[in-house]
């Protein structure tokens, strides 16, 4: 028994160890963002390949997403006789939850893991280093655009998921399914406000820090080897994942 609980003891303060040095160096990268000189071309470059390398894979989740939303919720809407409250099902399934959920774990496969692989690749090729040798802070310099481009960028993936979304369940919902237009809209009006809205957003922007750090970190961190690298770059994908998940679930804890 002593042994398990000393087991259980150092796995628990490892995890204490490893997240405290995550959230390290997240706030010494945002730290750095407020001193002279900025250079912006970093952070565009980082905002392009995040936010607009993402847009398609985006914007085929959210329509695939609104439109088995709409069929699901149509016959399950049907046995009550409520098929005209179907617009607003939709609409605040995917603004408040599916949206920014899915939008994370799209950010994750599509930029998150690229994220992690190329700093890892840096590691071990020996970049960050020569940056500290030039004296360039490779945490200014490599680190702070891409944790704020995730952060920046998701919120307006997101926003793009929800409007996609909505409009396939619209066509699937009033054109295959009968749905009466005017209903489907004027639902959405009805049930929707502002702080459904800002529920998803801030949901989007939270995750999108949780990506971005722990990507980071993990590519920061990676052995100097491929086989590290590789490992670095499996265990942010599935430590983003869950992130996201905890943090979806105590949020959503706290807005309603």
């Amino acid at each position: 028994m002593t042994a398990i609980l000393g087991r259980i003891g150092r796995m628990a303060l490892g995890i204490v160890a490893r997240a405290g040095d995550l959230l390290l160096l997240a706030m010494q990268s945002l730290a750095l963002g407020l001193r002279p000189p900025w250079r912006l071309r970093p952070f565009m470059e980082q905002l392009y390949a995040v936010g607009v390398g993402s847009l398609v894979v985006i914007a085929v989740t959210g329509a695939f997403t609104g439109m088995v939303l709409a069929l699901q919720g149509y016959y399950t809407l049907a046995k009550f006789g409520s098929e005209s409250l179907l617009g607003a099902g939709v609409a605040l399934s995917i603004i408040r939850e599916l949206g920014p959920v899915l939008g994370a774990f799209m950010l994750i496969g599509r930029a998150g893991s690229a994220i992690t692989a190329e700093i890892g690749v840096m590691r071990v090729t020996e970049q960050i280093d020569a940056l500290a040798m030039m004296a360039v802070n490779p945490k200014a310099r490599v680190v702070l655009p891409r944790l704020v481009a995730t952060t920046l960028a998701l919120p307006v993936l997101v926003a793009i998921f929800d409007a996609v979304g909505i409009l396939a369940g619209y066509v699937v919902g009033v054109d295959l399914l009968g749905v009466n237009p005017g209903a489907f809209w004027a639902e959405i009006q009805a049930k929707t406000t502002g702080e459904d809205l800002n529920e998803g957003w801030i949901k989007a922007l939270v995750f999108g820090f949780l990506i971005g750090a722990i990507c980071t970190w993990m590519g920061w961190r990676a052995k100097p080897t491929t086989e590290g690298v590789a490992a670095a770059t499996t265990h942010a994908v599935v430590l983003a994942s869950l992130a996201v998940l905890i943090a979806d679930y105590i949020m959503t804890s706290f807005f309603l």
